[in-house]
């Protein structure tokens, strides 16, 4: 059997998509928060293992904290999504990292952006689909098209897509309600919205399009890196990206206090995104956003990768961090 060129092209984003969201499950055990668990170019990880929650499964998270990190200063916070894939490619299925380390160490030492931790979530495998999928806009699918994308999803080799319900309200939940608090107190942060951010990838980039959305009084500030808006595998009747739309359209934060950045590229996964991306800054304009607080990059020829990811997440934290 012939497979044309089209066809070639969603296979293939099919694999890599599929390797993506299978990318960040932890292998094993994480060691004690107190040691240096991870080879990092610059600062420190301390890891909170297996952190509790009533909403989600518990998870690993990587603080991040800069040389000179010290109890006498006040820094800002960046949270990320999948953050076993941040720090050390030692330690990644597929041998690549964010790199935010040394991203963040040079912005750090260069003066371009505040004095900032990064706090590093971990995902679940098999949850994370479910974890960062917009909740509201899946629920507006109604419940006939949200049975046949489970459905559809149990039958393909990505059973993960959708192996339990979505469950990004309790994802967001544990965010604010429980990590929140507890670094807010263990930490030296500073804890008001205009010192907090979250930053994701794909569907790191949805959800955190929807932290910004459903706390703007949490976050000021969301970096969607590659946001994945066909929501599942790409194809011409793909109901999610309307939704999506819809709710960006209806629940937009106050863009005189908010920030928002979106960016993707233009080959393998990301081959897909630009005309979403062009529906999504049109409604960015229509509430107001201008480039004192939103910006939508395009980068040609770069694929959906960490290595990818990596070279251009000094333009997403300066914009959001900026002093």
């Amino acid at each position: 059997m012939k497979i044309n060129m089209k066809m070639r092209k969603l296979l293939v984003a099919g694999l890599m998509f599929g390797s993506l969201l299978s990318s960040c499950s932890p292998e094993k055990k994480a060691e004690q928060a107190e040691e240096q668990i991870l080879n990092v170019a610059g600062g420190r990880i301390e890891r909170l293992e297996n952190f509790d929650s009533k909403y989600i499964t518990p998870r690993n998270v990587d603080v991040w904290l800069p040389d000179n990190y010290s109890d006498s200063k006040k820094y800002a916070v960046l949270y990320m999504h999948d953050g076993q894939m941040l720090f050390d490619s030692t330690t990644t299925w597929n041998k690549q990292e964010w790199k935010v380390d040394e991203v963040v160490s040079d912005l750090l030492k260069k003066g371009t952006i505040k004095d900032c931790i990064v706090v590093g979530v971990w995902n679940i495998q098999a949850e994370r689909h479910s974890d960062y999928f917009p909740q509201k806009p899946f629920e507006a699918l109604g419940q006939t098209v949200k049975d046949s994308l489970i459905s559809k999803a149990k039958r393909s080799e990505n059973t993960h897509l959708f192996s339990t319900t979505v469950n990004s309200d309790n994802y967001l939940k544990f965010l604010v309600k429980e990590l929140k608090p507890y670094i807010d107190s263990h930490y030296s942060v500073k804890t008001d919205m205009e010192n907090t951010v979250v930053a994701g990838s794909s569907m790191g980039g949805l959800i955190s399009m929807y932290a910004i959305c459903e706390y703007p009084q949490v976050f000021s500030g969301a970096a969607c890196i590659s946001t994945h808006w066909p929501g599942i595998m790409p194809s011409a009747d793909n109901p999610v990206p309307a939704k999506f739309m819809e709710y960006l359209d209806a629940n937009l934060p106050d863009p005189t206090n908010h920030k928002i950045y979106f960016d993707y590229g233009t080959a393998t996964l990301d081959q897909y995104y630009e005309p979403y991306q062009l529906e999504a800054d049109k409604i960015m304009e229509k509430h107001g956003f201008n480039s004192s607080n939103w910006e939508t990059r395009k980068f040609e020829g770069e694929n959906h990768s960490e290595n990818a990811w990596n070279k251009r997440l000094h333009i997403p934290v300066t914009f959001l961090l900026n002093k």
